[in-house]
């Protein structure tokens, strides 16, 4: 293949931002997993982590974003051998040694190009949408590296973007003052009679309080066919990481419900994630 590279390019399409996995709200390729299957989480992840931060970057203007998540996904479909897109590189090969499809990549970038254009969202189905496209994936890849089957992917989806929208609403107003990202479905606020200037405040006012718990209302929606996720599974680890993080969903949900997003971050301090994986994993055991 002859090198296809732009000499007036920089070196890496990447522009890291030192998130890494330790800062998620679940366990990515934790000890839980195989040892097998480890590496392979890992090159996922950091090739996720490549193109959002690509998407969140405060200083590249939106069509500069796009243009560089474009040659991730050529670099991805072996389009290019451009180094730098690294990371596409190595999660391709990664794709082709274990046959998880690639799509599951690609739908991460087609969300990511979004995010780089879009930053308000209609309604919860246009939310989802995104959702489907920017958190379903994850799940999708990990249930075919297993080999589990595919009647699971509802499930999974709704695992994920109920994930998805817990972290929307942990970050709504680091989204908005940042990013001027609204992720708040925008005839929920119009009902609630707000505007996007309610997320610009120290504190929570009735209106937005009263947007953000619809917001859990439907996550609790999809916790419930999220449950339906580690029983049938045929990987039993796979199964007890699903388990743990369902529990810890459910427990931030119950703590966004009680604390306010704006005055503080709302996450679980690591006694509280420790016990809600021991909760989720013991929980699988006694209903199996």
């Amino acid at each position: 293949m002859t090198d296809t590279r732009d000499p007036t390019q920089p070196e890496t399409a990447e522009t890291p931002s030192g998130k890494a996995s330790k800062d998620e709200n679940f366990p990515v390729g934790s000890f839980l997993l195989s040892k097998a299957v480890r590496p392979h989480v890992a090159v996922f992840y950091a090739f996720a982590r490549a193109i959002d931060d690509v998407a969140d970057n405060p200083e590249l203007a939106p069509q500069e974003k796009v243009d560089r998540l474009d040659g991730f996904d050529k670099a991805l479909m072996g389009l290019n051998d451009d180094p730098a897109f690294e990371k596409a590189h190595i999660v391709r090969s990664s794709l082709i040694y274990t046959g998880v499809p690639i799509q599951h990549c690609r739908d991460l970038i087609s969300a990511f190009k979004q995010d780089a254009v879009k930053s308000r969202y209609d309604d919860w189905d246009e939310l989802i949408d995104y959702c489907d496209r920017s958190a379903a994936p994850v799940g999708r890849y990990l249930l075919d590296l297993h080999g589990v089957s595919k009647d699971l992917y509802p499930a999974s989806d709704a695992l994920c973007n109920a994930l998805q929208v817990i972290n929307h609403l942990q970050d709504c107003q680091e989204d908005y003052r940042e990013m001027n990202r609204v992720y708040l479905p925008q005839d929920w606020m119009a009902g609630a009679k707000i505007d996007v200037d309610a997320l610009n405040k120290p504190f929570t006012g009735r209106g937005l309080r009263q947007v953000i718990d619809v917001c859990l209302n439907e996550t609790a929606e999809l916790l419930n066919i999220a449950r339906q996720l580690p029983g049938p599974m045929s990987s039993r680890r796979l199964a007890m990481e699903s388990a743990a993080i369902i529990r810890i969903a459910e427990r931030l949900v119950d703590e966004l419900r009680l604390r306010d997003p704006l005055a503080e971050r709302v996450a679980l301090t690591k006694p509280q994630y420790m016990l809600c994986c021991a909760q989720g994993i013991l929980r699988l055991f006694f209903r199996s």
